[in-house]
């Protein structure tokens, strides 16, 4: 197994799935900026409260920061489609002018996100979801706070890539039906601080025909140790049909 801790990395790797990471990847006062501004979740962020996940989330950029609505719209424009293209050799990129499922995310105390692989098709675009862009915005992150984002290889038998949630460190992964990631442990960080990350999608028009299933919401996969049940099992199945 790989662990990314706070020494500065470029690196990318394909095993168990295509990653890419860059730290230090805004400029500084932008990026002390975003942290500094990241707000906290109100009743207009969703609200995710089960047994895989404990986060919020808002996909909505007029009711976010000048600074964030900003930086997602920048990042969803043509200088960076075109980076994004040639960093993963994957053409015709689309973004997704709506975040689905993207935006900003906070965790707090106590909030985790089980193994998964993500929903694999965008209902109202109808196209194909083949990149995860996540942005890291926590400044003075302890690596005992946790957090870490897992990658698990695609029989869920070992976590192979860590990666500490620090400040300004973008990551970048396919996804598939395999790309099984997340962060399964329950966050360890203070009272008053939160895991905060800005999140993009990005689509095609068709995806390569070894990556094609059916269309699916997020699935949860169980880690050789976590304990399972059948009540556990069916809400599984319950997930993998839509938000919850």
């Amino acid at each position: 197994m790989v662990t990314i801790n706070h020494e500065t990395v470029n690196t990318s790797f394909a095993d168990p799935f295509r990653i890419w990471i860059y730290d230090d990847f805004l400029d500084l006062k932008q990026a002390k900026q975003l942290c500094e501004e990241f707000p906290k979740a109100t009743d207009e962020w969703y609200t995710y409260n089960n047994v895989f996940e404990k986060k919020r989330a808002i996909d909505d950029i007029t009711k976010m920061p000048d600074i964030h609505r900003q930086t997602l719209t920048k990042f969803n424009m043509g200088p960076a489609l075109k980076w994004l293209e040639t960093t993963t050799m994957i053409s015709g990129l689309i973004p997704d002018p709506w975040l689905r499922g993207g935006g900003l995310h906070q965790i707090s105390r106590g909030g985790k996100l089980d193994i998964h692989c993500d929903f694999n098709w965008h209902e109202k675009l109808k196209l194909d979801r083949r990149l995860n862009v996540l942005l890291y915005l926590n400044d003075d992150w302890h690596e005992d706070y946790g957090g870490y984002l897992e990658c698990w290889d695609r029989e869920m038998k070992e976590c192979m890539v860590r990666i500490l949630p620090k400040v300004n460190r973008l990551v970048i992964f396919e996804t598939t039906d395999f790309s099984y990631h997340g962060h399964p442990e329950p966050l360890n960080c203070p009272e008053d601080r939160t895991r905060n990350s800005m999140a993009w999608y990005f689509y095609t028009n068709g995806r390569p025909e070894h990556e094609k299933s059916e269309a699916h919401s997020t699935m949860f996969q169980a880690r050789p140790n976590d304990e399972l049940s059948e009540e556990v099992e069916k809400f599984r199945e319950i997930r993998s049909k839509g938000r919850v």
